[in-house]
């Protein structure tokens, strides 16, 4: 099983030369450490910041310098700066190559629940909705199971959704599935030390499994 480190890790992987990139909050925001140096990505923030660099050492904290949830960044050489509004013209505007998400459930239609738990108190979507119905690729970074050992890639949603048919790709804790178009997840890769049967157990929508599954390799 994952850690939430090595989800990012394994999402980071997935990262391509040139690639205007989104981190949303939680899990994502860590890809940033992973993005190998020599690549050139840029990384952006709907708060209002383009060239996000890997989270800062002690030394490196900038209380000034924050991401869309809040948490101390670093900035590239050629980073900028602007209002928020401009942000989400990118956004809107088609620019970001690759979005990735938290989530609360995903559907084996690429469905996306991320936002928002019926009564319980939330701050608002945010610029997911915007993101999930802009961005050319989304990957989902998220637990494979709830709390209480429930599936969190379902059949259909049953928390409020955020978007319809968007998520392409997902690395959970226990696997790398693709969200194919005709619906259902195919199975690509296991967490280390995780079976097929595992995943095939914790998985409520169709699940799809051709040949041999590997192992996620970590350098």
């Amino acid at each position: 099983m994952l850690n939430k480190n090595q989800i990012a890790q394994r999402i980071a992987k997935e990262v391509k030369k040139g690639q205007y990139i989104n981190l949303g909050i939680g899990i994502p925001t860590l890809v940033a450490n992973y993005i190998p140096d020599n690549l050139d990505v840029v990384l952006q923030s709907e708060n209002g910041l383009l060239g996000i660099g890997p989270f800062p050492t002690e030394d490196q904290i900038d209380p000034d310098l924050i991401n869309a949830g809040k948490q101390t960044i670093t900035m590239v050489k050629g980073s900028s700066l602007f209002s928020s509004a401009e942000s989400f013209g990118m956004i809107r505007g088609g620019h970001v190559h690759l979005t990735i998400l938290g989530a609360m459930e995903v559907s084996e239609n690429g469905d996306i629940a991320n936002w928002k738990i019926p009564a319980k108190m939330v701050k608002g979507m945010g610029g997911a909705m915007d993101l999930v119905a802009s961005a050319e690729n989304i990957i989902v970074a998220m637990q494979h199971c709830s709390k209480d050992g429930q599936s969190k890639l379902l059949k259909k949603c049953s928390l409020p959704i955020t978007g319809i048919r968007c998520v392409k790709k997902i690395v959970s804790d226990l696997a790398v599935l693709e969200v194919l178009p005709e619906g259902g997840f195919k199975l690509l890769e296991r967490a280390p030390g995780i079976s097929v049967e595992e995943i095939r157990s914790k998985t409520e929508g169709r699940l799809v499994v051709e040949g041999e599954i590997p192992e996620m390799k970590f350098d």
